[in-house]
């Protein structure tokens, strides 16, 4: 998967999300995510309008919000939640093979499906095994940029080590964990640190 497009983890990760999410009870939609001040539902509409969103529309759409991209992600959500959950997980369903995107990176938007899968997963207590080889890429690409989310800039100085694959990157006081609790507390998630120890953990946690 390394020199590969990551289009085929992506639609195997959305199809995954799509099948743990068709049970919900309307009280689990409703649940807080892990990505600030939407629920499970707002960020699946998120996702889905991220899979039918292309570089046109992106552009278009930044511009007609002031070039503000919480207004504009926030409008996109409200549409794709309009109706119920069950049109917005429909619609997710009908762009899981998706290939069109915002500009930008592929890899980001690997990063984007598998992270706010877990922004979706880790509240309702919905486990999941992700592929190793796709978040080890994700913590590749996330550990140089600070693209939207700041990741580099929250791990500079920090020694950051998988307990469950060989990967280190970095020099410093060392945070330690799972590969999936790594990606999350790299990406800003707060409830990634629970999973993490050494003593490096305290000042990932004040950049959070």
């Amino acid at each position: 998967m390394a020199n590969a497009a990551p289009w085929p983890a992506i639609h195997s990760e959305r199809a995954a999300l799509a099948e743990d999410l068709a049970a919900l009870t309307d009280d689990q939609w409703s649940t807080p995510s892990l990505c600030a001040q939407w629920s499970v539902w707002e960020v699946l509409g998120h996702l889905t309008a991220t899979a039918k969103m292309t570089p046109y529309k992106f552009v278009s759409g930044m511009v007609g919000t002031g070039l503000r991209f919480a207004v504009f992600a926030a409008k996109n959500v409200a549409a794709e939640t309009s109706g119920t959950p069950a049109d917005t997980l429909a619609e997710f369903r009908s762009v899981l093979t998706a290939t069109t995107s915002p500009p930008g990176p592929v890899d980001s938007w690997l990063g984007e499906t598998l992270v706010h899968a877990e922004d979706i997963r880790r509240p309702l207590g919905t486990g999941h095994d992700y592929p190793m080889d796709a978040l080890v890429r994700v913590a590749d690409f996330y550990k140089g940029s600070n693209l939207l989310i700041g990741t580099k800039n929250r791990i500079a100085g920090l020694s950051l080590r998988a307990t469950d694959t060989a990967w280190t990157i970095g020099s410093g006081p060392e945070v330690a964990g799972p590969m999936l609790d790594l990606v999350m507390a790299m990406t800003g998630r707060e409830a990634g640190l629970d999973g993490l120890t050494g003593d490096g953990v305290d000042s990932l946690r004040e950049r959070i």
